[in-house]
């Protein structure tokens, strides 16, 4: 469905793509987007067939953030909290899916489009990638992690500089600052993503889901809470098939005549 603001691309090995598509908006996410995507990250999370997710725009812009016609009326603030809330709980959604998700950064990102990148566990960006803050020229702020996940991302003092001092990046300076992960030619980017998503499903699944819920049990706690959650974690995966599996595997390799040479 071309039309459809959200388009699901099911490719090898399991990795299922999710690309905002609206591009007349710049992929700016409104109501029927906000809940096509929550459904899409709900029915992968639980799919045993979805390995991995990808999450894009379609060109030229990544994501816009909110639709702006969300503000045509005088909004109620107790309505306009919850609205608020349920538009964050689908960006939370990225985070809890307990399989690697990957943000393909293809264009400008700001607003709520940015905290679905930052969200992800990775942000592979093309090199025309910009992210901005721009909250404040509509006398608003930062919000669904805009602030707090963004401190936990790069710390107090370049969360400020960027928040308070209306920074705009292109992809190389957002790189630096830490919140992209890789930065690749444009025309690179779908194969690139599609390279390093296969690298990390090499990875065990549980193995990468127990880390993922323990790095954000870490970012919120002490550090002795979170080495209790690692050994926590530790315990159940020594249990498990998959390790035995992988610890037999890497025996033997270790056990071959090449490597003993």
């Amino acid at each position: 469905m071309p039309d459809a603001p959200l388009l699901v691309d099911d490719r090898d090995g399991g990795v299922r793509w999710l690309v905002l598509h609206r591009p007349e908006a710049r992929n700016a996410v409104d109501a029927t987007l906000q809940a096509a995507l929550a459904e899409a990250v709900r029915a992968a999370a639980v799919d045993p067939d979805v390995r991995a997710l990808v999450l894009t725009g379609s060109d030229p812009a990544f994501s816009a953030g909110g639709d702006l016609s969300r503000f045509d009326d005088d909004p109620d603030p107790t309505a306009f909290r919850w609205a608020s809330q349920e538009l964050s709980d689908v960006v939370d959604l990225l985070e809890r899916v307990e399989k690697p998700v990957v943000a393909a950064v293809n264009g400008v990102a700001t607003g709520v489009g940015l905290q679905l990148a930052l969200a992800c566990d990775l942000r592979i960006a093309s090199d025309r990638a910009r992210l901005l803050w721009r909250e404040s020229a509509l006398g608003l702020l930062p919000s669904h992690g805009g602030i707090a996940r963004l401190v936990h991302l790069v710390g107090l003092a370049v969360a400020r500089d960027l928040v308070l001092g209306g920074g705009d990046l292109d992809a190389d300076a957002a790189h630096t600052r830490g919140l992209l992960s890789e930065v690749v030619p444009h025309d690179e980017l779908h194969d690139h993503v599609t390279a390093r998503v296969e690298r990390i499903l090499r990875r065990g699944p549980q193995a990468y889901a127990a880390a993922k819920r323990v790095l954000a049990i870490a970012a919120g706690s002490d550090q002795r809470t979170g080495m209790l959650a690692e050994t926590l974690g530790q315990s159940l995966l020594v249990t498990t098939e998959d390790h035995r599996q992988r610890l037999d595997a890497a025996r033997r390799h270790r056990a071959s005549p090449r490597d003993q040479s």
